[in-house]
């Protein structure tokens, strides 16, 4: 990486911690690159994409951290990789598809002396009906997810949630357990597993267990799993009759981090009043989080006089840490929250009503 590369260096905003900027953790994945003049240029990962015009900047890379030493292990069985987290303890971190992890470890927001790699365990991918249910392991890249006819039938959702993840080559790699379990706060299938009431396996050396979405993220970048624990699998209801399901949010470009994004499930009864409904918002606070008080008002109403605006309303008016960053003040996420709440809702009734 010694020789000059071409990069989108006036787009980004997203700073690097040696620039000397206030630096935002939905950018963890941002380079950090040197003009000419020896001064740094702040972009995100998402603009390293080929340039389309003449005047875009020939950048320097230089000064870029690499991440600490560490111990690359291979298991081979479930048993095997949760043994090793739990011997090798809090210095250990198992990897999937590297997407969210790798970046955080190059900018040395996390060090870590041992990475047990799960590519090789099996039983962690796949896509299956079982019980009513449709299960995906954890191990199932986001690409598969997106051409899955099944996922498409029947977790409608999670589908049109996919194609917003980063580009092709993230979605590639990258793997739902490994979006689930990294929570990020402006990540897409956080806030689709809760919209979507979905229930998370995991397997660790005390057994397996299921943790319901709701219960599964305690905070920025932190869920329930233990040390030693692995997520192995991710289950969700099948779509019913009357439902609907839309997704928006609201990103500086595409396929960048979303400053504030909604999820929304919808089922209507017989009489079209809102039998269940689910909103799980993201963008908005340290992690993905449902809008109970929305739903609540929300359930029961009948579909048609229920005002999408006061629904996006209600949604933000439960919020308690909004962040406030280079990107986007509080006040501004808030507002845009709304519209993206109001945007979903409307689809999603609609969907539901079959309009």
């Amino acid at each position: 990486m010694g020789g000059p590369v071409s990069g989108h260096g006036a787009g980004g905003r997203a700073a690097c911690p040696d620039a000397g900027l206030p630096f935002n953790p939905n950018a963890v994945e941002g380079h950090c690159a040197y003009g000419g003049d020896g001064n740094p240029l702040t972009t995100t990962f998402m603009a390293y994409l080929p340039p389309t015009t003449t005047e875009v900047p020939t950048l320097e890379y230089g000064h870029l951290k690499s991440p600490g030493a560490f111990e690359h292990h291979v298991p081979t069985t479930l048993e095997e990789a949760v043994a090793l987290l739990a011997e090798l303890g809090e210095d250990a971190k198992a990897i999937a598809g590297g997407q969210s992890l790798v970046p955080m470890l190059v900018r040395r927001m996390a060090v870590f002396g041992h990475l047990v790699d799960l590519r090789y365990v099996p039983g962690l991918r796949g896509i299956e009906r079982r019980n009513g249910s449709l299960w995906i392991g954890a191990g199932t890249t986001q690409a598969a997810i997106q051409w899955s006819g099944e996922v498409s039938g029947a977790v409608p959702l999670l589908a049109r949630a996919t194609p917003l993840i980063g580009h092709f080559r993230i979605r590639s790699r990258g793997t739902i357990g490994g979006s689930l379990a990294h929570a990020d706060a402006a990540a897409e299938y956080p806030a689709v597993a809760l919209a979507l009431d979905a229930r998370l396996e995991t397997f660790s050396p005390r057994g397996r267990r299921t943790i319901p979405a709701t219960l599964f993220f305690t905070g920025l970048w932190s869920t329930d799993l233990a040390e030693d624990e692995l997520l192995t699998g991710i289950t969700f209801p099948v779509r019913s009759a009357r439902s609907g399901f839309a997704v928006e949010e609201f990103a500086r470009r595409y396929e960048d981090f979303a400053l504030a994004g909604a999820a929304v499930a919808v089922e209507l009864d017989e009489d079209a009043r809102i039998r269940r409904c689910g909103i799980g918002l993201f963008g908005l606070g340290p992690t993905a989080r449902r809008a109970p008080a929305a739903e609540a008002a929300a359930t029961g109403g009948e579909a048609a006089a229920i005002d999408a605006a006061d629904v996006g309303r209600t949604a933000m008016s439960e919020l308690a840490s909004v962040p406030s960053d280079l990107h986007g003040s509080a006040a501004y996420r808030t507002r845009v929250g709304a519209v993206m709440v109001a945007r979903a809702w409307r689809r999603a009734v609609e969907e539901a009503k079959g309009d």
